[in-house]
């Protein structure tokens, strides 16, 4: 179980192929120094298990299943990843409930830069949308967020200068995918109401 406030962005310094997935090596020193093999970790909010430890270096191996559901597939050498250790008991929780098993992918339809804040408007599949509603939560790319407006195919954030400057989503530009995760309960209450 994830919150959503990311601990640090890292660099990819590797893509190996492991057919039929990959190994991600990641650069992260930040939480290299703590983390411990077989450790759950988010990259941009997907939840990976740490397979091997080399000084600051991170292995997560990604299957076919996360290839395709996410954007891990479209990781190359030098991009940037948010990452997030899971929760310890009595850790706070800043954000709301992620738990890093990524429901979909969106895409930056538009974003309107305003100074140095900006609001982000994604298009998303239909089906998630569904889980929306405005003043609830969402993860991007890992991050926890508050929507803020909400139609039937997409939904904008507005972001603050620190999250455009600690996370990924400050590069992201128009046709950029991102990993979504909708709010846990709204899955629960629609499933409810069949």
């Amino acid at each position: 179980m994830f919150t959503g406030i990311i601990e640090t962005r890292a660099r990819v310094v590797d893509v190996v192929e492991e057919p039929p997935g990959v190994r991600l090596v990641i650069e992260a020193p930040a939480i290299a120094v703590e983390a411990k093999l077989g450790e759950s970790i988010a990259l941009n909010g997907c939840c990976l298990t740490v397979v091997s430890i080399a000084g600051s270096k991170l292995s997560f191996q990604a299957g076919p299943e996360t290839l395709v559901r996410t954007n891990l597939g479209k990781l190359t050498v030098d991009a940037c990843v948010n990452l997030e250790q899971s929760l310890k008991v009595g850790d706070r929780l800043g954000g709301h409930f992620v738990t890093g098993h990524v429901d979909g992918l969106g895409s930056l339809a538009s974003r309107e830069d305003d100074g140095e804040w900006s609001t982000f408007w994604f298009n998303v599949p239909e089906e998630l949308a569904r889980h929306m509603v405005a003043k609830g939560s969402v993860a991007i790319d890992g991050v926890s967020l508050t929507l803020v407006e909400v139609t039937e195919n997409r939904f904008s954030v507005a972001l603050i200068p620190h999250t455009l400057d600690v996370t990924t989503l400050g590069e992201l530009a128009p046709g950029d995918p991102v990993n979504l995760e909708t709010d846990l309960l709204a899955k629960f209450v629609q499933k409810q109401m069949g």
